[in-house]
């Protein structure tokens, strides 16, 4: 599952995203949805709140729930804002919480096994901006139980600047398809 954190449709890192999906054998299994048209409601924790449990998935959650679970690889195609993931995105996430305190939705134990990748672009020339972003998907997936298969990066800050990028270009010809 491909999930698309940017503000902007079309932006550099799916486009970046869409070229190293384009190396996947024929007939692989490919969905791709974009957050923005699931939006979430703002996340409120309330694990100390009575029974600290939370109420079923619904409406944008229910259908981001439910393909969580169906995939058995989950892409975070997010551009790097403010040394992190997308908003939409970390809103995302954020519902993670509650689905781990959710009765009979047993989450960490559906994440077990499964793997993480990120492709992302970041409009800097020092790669250190691209490690908090990194970090957070990988301790995630760390504590998920998951596997961490790595993250392509692009340069860019105007649209199509990623595809003047050649080393990304290089490395989304195998991400997918080079065990990481």
């Amino acid at each position: 599952m491909f999930l698309l954190g940017s503000a902007r449709c079309g932006g550099n890192t799916e486009t970046l995203a869409q070229l190293a999906a384009a190396e996947l054998p024929p007939g692989f299994k490919q969905r791709w949805l974009r957050l923005d048209d699931l939006p979430l409601e703002q996340f409120r924790d309330i694990r100390h709140e009575g029974t600290g449990t939370y109420p079923p998935a619904a409406g944008n959650e229910l259908v981001l729930q439910e393909a969580t679970f169906e995939a058995t690889d989950i892409v975070f195609v997010s551009p790097i804002y403010w040394y992190s993931v997308s908003a939409s995105t970390k809103a995302y996430m954020d519902v993670w919480t509650g689905w781990m305190r959710t009765p009979g939705v047993e989450f960490k134990a559906r994440m077990r096994g499964k793997t993480l990748w990120a492709v992302t672009t970041f409009s800097d020339e020092d790669p250190k901006f691209v490690e908090p972003f990194v970090g957070t998907l990988r301790y995630c997936a760390e504590y998920l139980g998951m596997r961490w298969a790595g993250v392509l990066v692009g340069n860019s800050s105007a649209p199509g600047d990623v595809l003047r990028d050649t080393a990304a270009l290089t490395q989304a010809r195998t991400f997918f398809t080079t065990t990481q």
